[in-house]
């Protein structure tokens, strides 16, 4: 008898409309019902409607941060535009493919690979039952092999129908028994699942992670305008906000809504918007006012590929400069990135902390893979309560909004605080708030805005340390689970290195970074973008610069834990050469 396994990838392709997500979207609620952790990422075109879709999960017996290497199962509705998935879907020797006859040949990518091919007659199945879809066979197949109980697959699957009615529930489950019993006649090995242990799970997406921590950290209100895909951000915002006497607005643009933010923040009510790059772009203005006014802020960025309209559908890591750099004038601020999905909330939280505490904006960076990515996760440990910023008192004279103090954070009155008024603008100011053109004024206000973020204790938060060796793996967001993952591996093969991964990439604590590197003898830097931007960016900063070298490419192919362990070996062979 086959050991049952610890971890399983698999993905189901379709085209638009065939319901692929669907039936991923069952499969991990039923998993998450077993006391499974899972990871589900979802990979589409462009297309408002139709197109190509992919569901890919992975689920295990312990915490997934990543998609595996390769594909233990792979399940075809039908193959209309399947080539487009060639690079995104690796099968091997080892993987099984499931498909249809009826749908035509596979393509290439599928029928040179050398997976295991096995025809069902899903189509012929779906048409024997009136109302029956194809993906709700799969389900009960899928489901079968993986060894999930009947019952909770069942559950899942009437609960996503049951608001529609009884007719289609039956249908449903009609699907769902012939699916099973196709699975029975399969006889496929190899792909049980362990069972699983029991505890507490949340299933969340990472938008939706980011809408709860930046919720529980004290945000009340958020104007935003949707765009993909951060726009999950504000759908859940919507539903969250009013019974906790929050408000949301959707704004008529993004340029709106930052400004927004900024008049609700200055009015003393914590604020965030949601946006992905193009929509930061033109908030990089109303950034600098907020900078300028020292008015908190939050911007939840989801990244995803540029520049311009890019590949609004597909992750990438490629807002890094924008995040870091994009401002007219010397115009510090946070910029905090989640290592990975059940790092959003506590990430968001802190965010939010931080801009209040030092009373300027902060960016917090996920990324299409983050951010849309539903996965099964512990439960987040957050703070009972989230720091605010320094209010300045009632019956005030001679108030001054900006003066200088020991750590560079000013007292900051709420609009009608008796004897708090004071001119929040982004001229250059006095310690008053008075516009002022005085080279002493500027510069004073310039360094102070400076040495509070720099000053301020983060502690041990800025980054994730683990592991040891003399090479390291250096990166940030959610290249860290491919990077956790291959650290494991490494170390299983006697190959042990050391991770740093980023949480908080402006201001760079440099003289803790440094003390991380120590004793690396090479550093390996690791992102999803072109040009390599965190490795420039830490190179200006690191000691030894030499020893950074970049493994980084542009979206949408994500790195996979084999990748980066092969590519520390081929690193330790040219150190030793």
């Amino acid at each position: 008898m086959t050991t049952p396994r610890k971890s399983l990838s698999l993905a189901l392709i379709g085209s638009g409309g065939a319901g692929v997500m669907t039936a991923g979207q069952v499969l991990l609620d039923a998993a998450a019902r077993c006391g499974l952790y899972g990871l589900m990422t979802r990979s589409t075109g462009p297309q408002i409607r139709g197109g190509e879709a992919a569901a890919i999960l992975r689920l295990a017996t312990h915490p997934v941060a990543c998609q595996a290497d390769t594909l233990d199962l792979l399940v075809a509705l039908d193959f209309n535009q399947a080539e487009r998935f060639a690079s995104e879907l690796i099968l091997g020797e080892d993987s099984t493919v499931i498909l249809d006859s009826a749908a035509g040949e596979p393509p290439a990518w599928i029928s040179t690979s050398g997976a295991r091919l096995v025809e069902v007659a899903l189509a012929e199945m779906a048409r024997s039952e009136r109302g029956v879809r194809v993906n709700t066979i799969a389900i009960g197949l899928v489901s079968d092999l993986l060894g999930l109980p009947r019952q909770e697959t069942r559950r899942v699957l009437a609960g996503l129908f049951e608001a529609k009615g009884s007719r289609l529930v039956e249908a449903a489950g009609t699907g769902l028994d012939l699916g099973q019993a196709a699975a029975e006649g399969l006889a496929l090995e190899g792909l049980m699942l362990d069972s699983a242990s029991t505890g507490k799970r949340w299933l969340v997406t990472g938008n939706e992670a980011t809408g709860y921590g930046a919720l529980a950290g004290g945000v009340r209100f958020c104007a935003a305008y949707p765009i993909t895909p951060s726009t999950e951000i504000q759908e859940w915002l919507a539903g969250a906000l009013p019974p906790v006497g929050g408000t949301l607005v959707q704004a008529e643009d993004e340029l709106a809504s930052i400004n927004m933010c900024i008049g609700a923040s200055f009015g003393g009510v914590p604020a965030m918007t949601a946006t992905s790059g193009p929509g930061l772009s033109l908030m990089v203005e109303a950034l600098g006012l907020a900078t300028a006014a020292e008015i908190p802020l939050l911007v939840a960025n989801v990244m995803r590929g540029g520049p311009s309209t890019g590949i609004p559908t597909k992750s990438e890591q490629s807002d890094l400069n924008l995040a870091l750099h994009g401002a007219h004038g010397d115009a510090p601020r946070l910029v905090i990135a989640p290592t990975d999905l059940s790092d959003c909330a506590p990430a968001a939280h802190w965010a939010v902390s931080l801009a209040e505490q030092l009373q300027c904006p902060a960016i917090l960076l996920t990324d299409q893979f983050l951010g849309q990515a539903r996965g099964i996760i512990d439960s987040p440990k957050l703070p009972t309560a989230a720091a605010g910023r320094r209010r300045a008192g009632e019956q005030r004279t001679n108030y001054q909004r900006f003066a200088a103090s020991a750590d560079g954070i000013a007292e900051m009155a709420i609009p009608g605080t008796a004897g708090g008024g004071y001119t929040a603008t982004g001229l250059s100011h006095s310690a008053s708030g008075r516009p002022s053109t005085l080279a002493a004024d500027h510069m004073a206000q310039l360094a102070r805005r400076q040495h509070k973020l720099d000053a301020f204790d983060y502690g041990p938060r800025w980054a994730d340390m683990e592991g040891e060796g003399t090479i390291a793996l250096v990166c940030f967001g959610s290249v860290t689970g491919a990077c956790r993952e291959a650290m494991t591996r490494l170390a299983d093969a006697g190959q042990p290195v050391r991770l740093v991964a980023l949480r908080l990439l402006s201001p760079l604590r440099a003289e803790a970074l440094n003390a991380a590197l120590n004793g690396i003898d090479q550093a390996l830097v690791i992102e999803q973008n072109h040009s390599g931007q965190l490795l420039h960016y830490l190179k200006s900063r690191v000691d030894n610069p030499a020893r950074l070298h970049g493994l980084s490419r542009p979206g949408p192919l994500n790195f996979r834990p084999g990748e980066i362990a092969g590519a520390v070996i081929n690193l330790k062979q040219e150190q030793a050469a």
